[in-house]
This record gives structure tokens, C-alpha cells and sequence, in this order.
């Protein structure tokens, strides 16, 4: 089982435990199918609580097939629009404390919409502490998602102040793939050193302008819902962050996420002219082979040639030795051996 499917299947069942996801989309590419369905995988058993601020419940889950969720729909409470509005601080914090012990689930739709209605992202941050702490404490293994786009209340949830532990899945169009492979001879693992790719693909990815010129420009699909591959069918790329898992500091890896259900990258049509590619490039023909004549050096004439000085083998070293000069006379040189000025008394 891929690592995505196990976050999806059984997001409570990672050591140690994981009580943070972080799912973080992008004007060039949405989350919100992650979040659905892990949303529909909870299990029957865990209650869970969804607070709604960007899109109506119903375009998240469908309560009727799920009576151990209860949602609170905060989209048409609107500060400045309702004059009754007041922050949602307390009423959420209390329908958390009122569930009876058990695990707990514990979904945010957009907390950077709940940071524009408290109307700033320190005060948004503080009662995002204070929610993961009622949620750490409690009995069983529960858990905190919520969803953002990039904002600066991002740098602020992602550090190990609020939480040692993280899992964070941002979403990304499959055309970054695509392009970095393109211009820059970069494949992701396992069809390319995974430092090399890292190295490219995390400074890329974090320059939201280019992700917008791939999708948005004269060649992308226009749309931040996906790449499409057939009738109701879209796809995109899912980066993976685990802090603080079984291994040490930071695990990362990258899949695919295609319909409703995440896959290995190979398996996003999407994808497919750059594994191609790659295996074109692997199968070249070697150019020495097939020729009249020995290109190729033996073991022992590889040895010798590396036994050869090179002339600049010590340029640049300084001399060893006091300069001297060394002078030897032509036979037309005018040299006497008197010394003229013997009369003199110097």
C-alpha cells in the first residue's frame, strides 16, 4: 500500500501518532478531493466533526450516509454582512469539548478563510494551538485536519513549535512533472536520484507564478481542478510530508492522485510521454559497439594511463629551489678576464 493510501485509509494508525494533517491546495491545483475522501474513510466507530467556511457541507460528505459526522455550516455567517456575527472561536471549541471521550476527528474546510474572518493569522494561529491541544489530550488518537491555501498562516502551522509531528499533502497540476523533466533532465523517484529531484522540484513548486504560467498559459488546461484523461476522470500530483514518523526528520515522497483514489505516478496518463522518454533515453545504443575496430580501453592500459604525468600536473606550485643564473659565452663574445680598473685603489 502506497504512503497516501495508508494517510487516506487510516490516518490514526501511523507510529507514533500523527494528530496534524495539513492539506494545502493552490490556485493551480485543488486538494479538495483528498479531503473528501478522507472525509468518507473515517471510521463508522470515531466521531467527526466538520466546520465548514468556504463550501457547503454537502459538497464534502453526504450526512445522510454518515451519522457519525456533524457538520456546522459557518459559509453564510459573514463579518461585516451579518450584524449579529461574532467569532467562532468559543462554539467550536465547546462542541469539541462536549464530544464524549473517544477518538475525535476534528476537519477545518479553509483556515485561511477563518483567518480573514478573525481578521488576522496570529489570532487564527493561537486558536488553531488551542484547538490541537484539546484534541492531543484526549484519551484515544485523534486528529486535526484542516485545508489552506498558501498564506502566511502557513509558515506558521508548519512549524515544530505547534506540533513536533505533521503529515502535509499539497496538491500540484501534473504539467510541474512534466516541465521539470523537460527543461531541466529531472525525473522523480524512482526514475531519477531523489536528492536531485527534491533539490528542483521544492523551490519550483513553491514559485506559485509558474505553477499559474503551466496551467493558466497559451499550452496548460486552464483549470485548477486537474489534468483531464478521460470523461469525468481528472488527475494531479500529490507531494508528501511526514515529520516526526518512523524514520528520523523528514520523510518525503511523491504520488498520484487519479478520480477519486490516489496511484503511483506511472499510473497518471498524464504522465506518460515522461516515462517514455526516460526509457528512450535508457536504451540508446552505445555508439562503441558494432564497430571494426576497439574503442574501449583493457584493464591494464587504463592502469598505464593513469601512470602518465600531466604536464600540468604542478602548475601553480611555487619552486622549491633558490633561482640562479647560468650563463655560457659565445664564441663572438667580446670577454676579458683582466679587470680594467686593477690600477686603480678602490
Amino acid at each position: 500500500m502506497s504512503l497516501l493510501s495508508s494517510i487516506i485509509s487510516n490516518p490514526t494508525g501511523f507510529k507514533p501518532h500523527q494528530p496534524l494533517i495539513i492539506l494545502q491546495s493552490s490556485s493551480a491545483q485543488t486538494c479538495y478531493p483528498i479531503l473528501r475522501n478522507l472525509i468518507s474513510n473515517f471510521r463508522p466507530a470515531t466521531q467527526t466533526l466538520l466546520f465548514c467556511f468556504l463550501h457547503p457541507p454537502s459538497n464534502l460528505t453526504n450526512v445522510d450516509e454518515a451519522p457519525n459526522i456533524i457538520t456546522f455550516d459557518f459559509t453564510g455567517r459573514i463579518p461585516g454582512y451579518d450584524d449579529l456575527w461574532c467569532g467562532p472561536q468559543d462554539e467550536i471549541l465547546a462542541r469539541v469539548n462536549s464530544v464524549p471521550p473517544g477518538s475525535l476527528n476534528v476537519i477545518i474546510d479553509s483556515v485561511d478563510t477563518l483567518a480573514s474572518d478573525l481578521g488576522s493569522a496570529p489570532k487564527a494561529y493561537k486558536f488553531i494551538r488551542t484547538l490541537l491541544g484539546l484534541v492531543t489530550t484526549r484519551s484515544e488518537p485523534s486528529i486535526l485536519a484542516f485545508h489552506l491555501q498558501p498564506s502566511p498562516l502557513l509558515e506558521l502551522l508548519t512549524q515544530t513549535s505547534l506540533s513536533p509531528t505533521l503529515m502535509h499533502l499539497t496538491a500540484h497540476p501534473p504539467a510541474i512533472i512534466t516541465h521539470i523533466a523537460s527543461a531541466y533532465f529531472t525525473h522523480p523517484p524512482p526514475a531519477g536520484p531523489a536528492e536531485k529531484f527534491w533539490t528542483v522540484f521544492i523551490p519550483f513548486s513553491e514559485r506559485t507564478h509558474e505553477s499559474e504560467r503551466l496551467v493558466y498559459g497559451p499550452e496548460g488546461n486552464g483549470t485548477s481542478a486537474g489534468a483531464w484523461v478521460s470523461k469525468g476522470t481528472r488527475e494531479f500530483v500529490v507531494e508528501i510530508l511526514i515529520r516526526g514518523g518512523s524514520k528520523r526528520g523528514v520523510e518525503r515522497s511523491v504520488e498520484g492522485w487519479k478520480g477519486d483514489v490516489p496511484c503511483d505516478l506511472q499510473a497518471l496518463d498524464s504522465l506518460t510521454n515522461i516515462w517514455t522518454r526516460r526509457n528512450a533515453e535508457e536504451t540508446r545504443p552505445d555508439p562503441t559497439q558494432n564497430v571494426s575496430f576497439n574503442l574501449n580501453l583493457t584493464p591494464s592500459q587504463e592502469k598505464s594511463r593513469a601512470q602518465v604525468p600531466l604536464p600540468y600536473a604542478h602548475e601553480g606550485n611555487p619552486a622549491t629551489t633558490a633561482g640562479a643564473i647560468l650563463y655560457d659565452p659565445d664564441s663572438a663574445d667580446d670577454i676579458d678576464d683582466d679587470d680594467p680598473d686593477e690600477d686603480l685603489d678602490i
